[in-house]
């Protein structure tokens, strides 16, 4: 079910952790939601301000990166809602990875030397920098995973064409670069994230979220060489400590398994990293603003009454 009814609206999307709004078919009103998701798997408990933190990191990335290429993003007018235009999605998702981390370490532990058609290098040891940034993306499934894709089986299906690979894949690699510019300037490594971009007219544009922990891993830069030499864990800041907690509780998201409880000690601790990461990749205090629904609405449609 719908949470808002907004004047004008002509659809309804209820993402994992997003509520998307159509309004007269050309523009979209995003609430991040508190929700989280992994292993594409809705998890039962909300967390705290995820939804104020992801909304409010992701309009700091979009204005730090409207030079590289267009972006969908026009207002922001409550912290966890977001109003901008609505572009035609590529089927795909452009992951990129700067480090052997997360699924790339599981696939290359395994053996397999592979991934979406791109040869790893031999001898790397988990968290190793690539030679330079892969892009290894997946299909967008509407329901259950993605899976991984090449992007010689993208061209080949018709799901891109090979022009604009060229464009998807130039911006996604000048967004990682600037991603790991600005988490430099941090002391953060950015390790991996992914884009989405849709199409605007004749324009390719950046949809959604960027560099936020729900889409991106961060490592912490001190230490890291020493870390990598002494073959430790490394200090992130990002959602696979999430992922690592329910894989130690024997949850992947597969049938049958099922989601360990989460204690509220448990959720505390996922909110305060959320925030953690705000403070650390914007360089500004995290202020919590909990506003009730009626004052988000109220503040949306303030917003699209101007936009008209």
């Amino acid at each position: 079910m719908a949470g808002f009814q907004f004047p004008g609206q002509t659809a309804f999307y209820m993402g994992k952790v997003r509520d998307v709004y159509t309004i007269n078919d050309d523009v979209l009103v995003m609430i991040a939601s508190d929700r989280i998701s992994a292993f594409d798997v809705v998890l039962p408990r909300p967390i705290p301000f995820k939804g104020q933190v992801l909304n409010q990191v992701a309009a700091f990335m979009l204005e730090a990166t409207r030079d590289i290429c267009p972006n969908w993003l026009s207002k922001v007018p409550a912290p966890n809602a977001s109003i901008g235009k609505k572009c035609k999605p590529f089927r795909i998702e452009m992951v990129v990875r700067g480090n052997l981390t997360g699924h790339a370490w599981r696939t290359y532990s395994s053996g397999l030397r592979k991934l979406c058609g791109i040869r790893l290098p031999e001898g790397m040891k988990e968290n190793d920098y690539f030679p330079a940034p892969i892009i290894t993306p997946s299909t967008k499934a509407e329901q259950g995973h993605d899976e991984d894709i090449s992007a010689e089986n993208i061209i080949e299906q018709g799901i891109v064409s090979r022009e604009d690979w060229k464009v998807l894949s130039d911006y996604t690699l000048n967004l990682f670069d600037r991603g790991r510019q600005l988490a430099s300037k941090r002391g953060l490594i950015l390790v991996d994230t992914k884009y989405e971009f849709g199409r605007l007219g004749d324009s390719i544009c950046l949809m959604d979220e960027i560099h936020t922990p729900d889409s991106s891993r961060y490592f912490y830069a001190e230490g890291f060489e020493e870390r990598q030499a002494k073959g430790e864990r490394q200090q992130q800041l990002s959602k696979e400590f999430v992922r690592e907690w329910l894989i130690a509780n024997n949850f992947m998201g597969k049938e049958g398994q099922q989601v360990p409880q989460m204690t509220d000690e448990w959720i505390n601790t996922i909110s305060q990293r959320y925030i953690e990461l705000y403070e650390k990749v914007t360089g500004t205090a995290f202020v919590p603003e909990p506003l009730p629904d009626e004052e988000t609405y109220r503040r949306v449609v303030e917003a699209l009454a101007k936009a008209q």
